[in-house]
């Protein structure tokens, strides 16, 4: 066993087969097995979300925040990346880009109920139609009735905890 030890240091620190920036070390913690996942703004500032592979955990992070044995130390806006620290080194971290597998083709037709793109302005209300009003004039009047029907109920029964007089 003693024999293999001394060769784990002869290896490079970084793989030719994995993108540029990740560290090939694979055990728990590596930080080949560190993606960041996620960026956020808000009022506190930008958060990043690290996931961990080998731990199966995330963390929200902002710079210069540690979690987990890594810290933020910088972050690259105009191509979405950060820099973390791990384990002595500094490592790249690109966003992971989603992937989205399409469930099926469309059925013809499906979207043409939909407005055109660009019909209405982003939050603009439009006016209900005539359909539209007599549903909602029905489903108002069905709770209007129920709430009627629920406060005769509570009316003529007593509470449990309240004597009668």
């Amino acid at each position: 066993m003693s024999a293999f030890a001394g060769l784990r240091a002869d290896l490079a620190p970084s793989s030719p087969f994995l993108p540029a920036g990740t560290l090939s070390m694979s055990s728990s913690g590596s930080p080949a097995a560190l993606e960041l996942r996620g960026i956020m703004s808000s009022g506190e500032g930008t958060s990043y979300y690290i996931y961990d592979r080998a731990r199966k955990s995330s963390r929200w992070l902002m710079l210069d925040e540690s979690g987990d044995g890594f810290v933020v130390k910088s972050a690259d806006s105009a191509n979405d990346s950060v820099v973390v620290e791990v384990q002595g080194r500094e490592l790249t971290l690109p966003l992971k880009s989603s992937k989205i597998a399409s469930t099926g083709a469309l059925q013809a037709g499906a979207l043409a109920s939909y407005p055109a793109q660009g019909a209405l302005a982003p939050g603009a209300a439009r006016e209900p139609t005539d359909a539209e009003k007599e549903a909602l004039h029905a489903i108002y009047a069905e709770a209007h009735r129920r709430l009627q029907e629920k406060v005769k109920l509570t009316a003529t029964v007593p509470s449990a905890g309240r004597p009668s007089s």
